[in-house]
């Protein structure tokens, strides 16, 4: 008891101690309050500069390829060296969330609600279900909850490290050095967290959010599934707990496992926001000819399974691999094989019609250059040729009333200086004489 009572006083004194220190850091002036925002705001619009600079590299000009990566190199090593660890862990985190996921999946929801006619006319099936059927206040609820998780996801994250670095006093579950990874290293440590995360999302979905007759399961079916079909901001909007469990952890498990340098942690959920915003989109125009259309098209069938109150749900995957293999994909829907074969066959008709065109369009080309180059031929020759002098023509008159002045304009002629043919002629007629 003397020990338990001993280790309370200690924590006791520990915290207060603590909770002092940090008061005295607090701003007690309207200047030193205006100081400290304005040094977490440089604070915030320094973090992504690094990121923003690594994603301009493609589109700066005028420099190569190789100085880019070296300034990329130099700003994050900077960035490294003035930022707390956490503080560029959790702002990054945060900064790829807002402007991958939900800035874009607000965005597309005031789309719908802006031009609903227009909206429809891209959603797939033809635009029978629209998110303005669920209502307004069943959509703010839909944006309120999906903000909330985000958040929540981001805070829980800072706590795991709070815990692992200051209470358990081990080291971060994520690395942050300011030498960053090789790029193939960060290709082949992303390509392993995304096959565990699939793994992971499709165990979790199938056995935990449909299978087993647990709170989970219900706060699912009457969360998630409350919407008809799924829009951007769904993704997000379920039970926050479901929230957690199916989405933020199959993707920060592996990364903690694996103990990812921040970056790669920072491409992965890129990579995982970007999945989310347009796999729940709806819409039929998507990018990429074959993944995300696919993974689309298998979620609005689990959706539409679910609505439709079928025994057999399935698509619990969304690449589809796993319900391939597991037989869990839903009745009369295509499953990844199909979308690749068919893929494969518009290609092999594309193909052959851009050839076809590319021929016809090369033809063309061949019989106009063909043409310019005989016109310049045409025009060199008469350029080449000189020209002859012009020949007087002698005036030829018939017999006609005038012929006695033809004769004697003839003859006062001759006794006048003529041209060169004439003069000749003049001299072989005095010879003559």
């Amino acid at each position: 008891m003397a020990t338990l009572d001993q280790w309370a006083r200690d924590k006791l004194a520990y915290y207060s101690g603590f909770f002092r220190g940090r008061s005295y850091a607090l701003p007690t002036s309207t200047s030193q309050l205006y100081g400290l925002l304005i040094s977490k705001a440089t604070t915030l619009i320094a973090l992504p500069l690094p990121l923003l600079s690594f994603l301009a590299i493609p589109f700066v000009g005028g420099s190569s390829t190789t100085f880019n990566l070296f300034l990329f190199v130099l700003t994050w090593s900077a960035l490294v060296g003035s930022h707390d660890p956490l503080t560029i862990e959790l702002g990054g985190t945060l900064l790829v969330r807002m402007v991958l996921f939900l800035m874009p999946a607000l965005g597309m929801l005031g789309f719908d609600c802006a031009v609903p006619g227009f909206s429809r006319g891209i959603k797939a099936g033809g635009g029978k279900v629209s998110p303005l059927d669920l209502g307004r206040n069943k959509l703010l609820e839909i944006a309120g909850v999906a903000v909330f998780n985000v958040l929540l996801a981001v805070g829980v994250q800072a706590g795991c490290e709070y815990v692992a670095i200051y209470m358990l006093h081990l080291r971060s579950l994520l690395r942050i050095t300011a030498l960053a990874p090789l790029p193939w290293t960060m290709a082949k440590d992303i390509l392993k967290s995304l096959l565990v995360r699939g793994t992971l999302r499709y165990a979790i979905h199938r056995y935990l959010l449909h299978t087993s007759p647990t709170w989970l399961k219900t706060w699912h079916l009457q969360w998630q599934h409350s919407a008809r079909q799924p829009f951007s901001l769904v993704a997000a909007y379920d039970h926050p707990v479901n929230h957690l469990l199916s989405q933020w952890l199959p993707t920060y498990l592996p990364a903690c496992l694996f103990r990812f340098h921040v970056l790669e942690w920072h491409i992965l959920l890129a990579i995982a926001s970007l999945e989310d915003l347009f796999v729940y989109s709806g819409y039929a125009v998507l990018p990429s000819a074959i993944i995300i259309p696919g993974m689309a098209r298998r979620n609005e069938a689990h959706f539409r399974a679910v609505d439709s109150g079928s025994k057999r749900v399935g698509n619990f995957g969304q690449l589809g691999l796993l319900d391939l293999v597991c037989g869990t994909s839903c009745k009369d829907e295509e499953g990844v094989v199909e979308d690749l074969t068919s893929e494969a066959e518009e290609r092999r008709l594309q193909q052959r019609v851009e050839e076809a065109v590319q021929g016809a369009l090369a033809g063309m080309q061949g019989k106009q250059r063909e043409a310019i180059q005989a016109g310049r031929a045409d025009v060199d020759r008469r350029e080449v040729q000189p020209e002859a002098p012009p020949v007087e023509e002698p005036d030829r008159q018939g017999n006609s009333a005038d012929g006695d002045e033809g004769v004697g304009a003839d003859k006062g002629a001759d006794d006048e200086p003529q041209g060169p043919v004439q003069r000749r002629s003049g001299r072989r007629n005095a010879r003559k004489a």
